[in-house]
């Protein structure tokens, strides 16, 4: 499969997001352009396909599934995008309150990769189907799971009730229990939790529209979906987002989902929200 994404993408946020999709070959030329950018931009296309063991056809084929016409754009990205890596950065040193700061830095670098994938219909179709489902779940496993439970009470605190069920096996009988006229959001950093998939598999089932949230654009549970919400690794890197497993991405798109949801309620939202802060005004101790 081949890059569908935005245009202003980086080079690694590209391979993150598709990286799944690719032939082992393919793997290994990624591999090297991840680990060593900086090599790559000073090698032509058979010096890559040499050290990656593959053929030079393996190295176009690897940029065109990237988006590229070949090595030489490829080449330009990534100088591009070490260009903006090494701007503003700075040494907080070696302390742990040090490293928090570098890590702070390097992330707000990389926010605006997050939206590369996004498209503007499915983030519109993703809206206009939790407004207008008639019951909404938030399903999620392992690490996403806490995200859904946040989901689900962010959506309800503006007026669109939202059921969040945090067992495996509760998920699919809930949504074995969907209409046509119903939806739900399966979250999965992955796309590829077995848990969440058999809850999108029972979602599919009913007729209900499916939204899924992952990173990653050729994962299993996108192939499910009626609505895919691919929000590229806040690093831009695969090797990363398994290690790390970062939720930031994540949560910044369903907080600003919530907000936009929001305001196309209206006045129900309103009303909602002020019987929230009522509600949490009563629970606040002196």
């Amino acid at each position: 499969m081949s890059w569908t994404g935005n245009d202003e993408a980086t080079a690694t946020t590209r391979i993150a997001t598709v990286l799944n999709s690719l032939l082992p070959s393919e793997h290994r030329v990624v591999e090297l352009i991840v680990e060593d950018p900086d090599g790559v931009v000073e090698m032509t296309a058979q010096d890559l396909a040499d050290r990656a063991g593959v053929a030079r056809s393996t190295v176009i084929r690897t940029c065109q599934a990237l988006g590229y016409r070949g090595f030489p754009q490829l080449r330009v990205a990534l100088t591009r995008e070490l260009a903006q890596a090494s701007t503003g950065t700075h040494d907080y040193g070696e302390s742990a309150l040090g490293v928090i700061r570098a890590d702070i830095d390097s992330l707000a670098a990389s926010l605006p990769q997050i939206a590369s994938v996004l498209s503007e219909q499915a983030v519109e179709d993703a809206v206009t189907t939790v407004i207008g489902a008639t019951r909404l779940l938030a399903l999620a496993n392992g690490l996403s799971s806490p995200l859904a439970s946040d989901l689900s009470m962010r959506l309800t605190a503006i007026g669109r009730p939202t059921e969040f069920v945090a067992d495996p096996i509760g998920q699919q009988i809930s949504a074995r229990t969907l209409t046509a006229t119903d939806a739900a959001v399966v979250l999965s950093g992955s796309g590829a939790n077995e848990s969440s998939l058999k809850a999108a598999r029972a979602v599919r089932q009913t007729g209900a529209r499916l939204i899924v949230v992952t990173s990653f654009a050729t994962s299993p549970l996108v192939t499910l979906a009626d609505v895919a919400l691919v929000v590229a690794p806040a690093r831009g890197s695969f090797r990363h987002e398994l290690e790390h497993t970062s939720r930031v991405p994540h949560v910044i798109l369903l907080e600003s989902l919530v907000e936009v949801v929001a305001d196309r309620l209206g006045d129900r939202s309103r009303e909602t929200r002020s019987t929230v802060l009522a509600i949490l005004s009563d629970n606040l101790s002196e």
